[in-house]
């Protein structure tokens, strides 16, 4: 199946659902819909980090912190995270994503209900190939010495320092 053709669940500002639509025309009408972003770490605490393929229909060739994506048409925000986890890491039998806060992200262009998790993965990866285009683990530190560098997803970053707020007990959102 075309990524471009996956059935959304719609959402208004509430993240009620008002309508159903293929996953390319709500990016390309900028239609309000679902996403997870989930943190995984290795056993030794990195951060998987990884730079999405130029096919991507949204950010392509950039660099993320968050495996993730959009949620299905009548799917949980939990069923997705554990899914998109596990395909994009390339493993089976990872434990739940744990559910961390909720928020509305909003740009020019784009707009979604965001759920973010953490995840420990003490598996060996085998990245999705069709969405990762290189990855690595990294320490908090060299994560941070990249920032200015590197090209990230916008949405990831700006969940990125949310994250960073909510562990710092200055809140990021919603609480799930």
């Amino acid at each position: 199946m075309n990524p471009a053709d996956e059935i959304l669940d719609i959402v208004d500002e509430n993240d009620v659902v008002v309508g159903q639509a293929p996953r390319g025309e709500a990016t390309a009408r900028g239609l309000r819909h679902r996403c997870v972003f989930i943190e995984a770490r290795d056993a030794a605490g990195r951060l998987f980090v990884h730079r999405r393929t130029a096919t991507k229909l949204v950010f392509p060739s950039h660099y993320d912190m968050f495996v993730g994506g959009v949620v299905g048409a009548g799917e949980s925000y939990d069923e997705a995270a554990l899914r998109e986890a596990e395909e994009e890491l390339g493993v089976s039998g990872l434990p739940r994503p744990t559910p961390l806060f909720t928020y509305l992200y909003e740009s020019p262009r784009h707009t979604w209900w965001s759920a973010v998790y953490e995840v420990r993965c003490d598996l060996p990866v085998r990245p999705q190939t069709e969405e990762v285009a290189w990855h690595t683990f990294l320490t908090d530190a060299a994560l941070e010495e990249r920032l200015g560098d590197w090209t990230w997803v916008p949405d990831g970053l700006e969940t990125y320092h949310r994250l960073r707020a909510h562990r710092a007990g200055g809140g990021a959102g919603s609480t799930t």
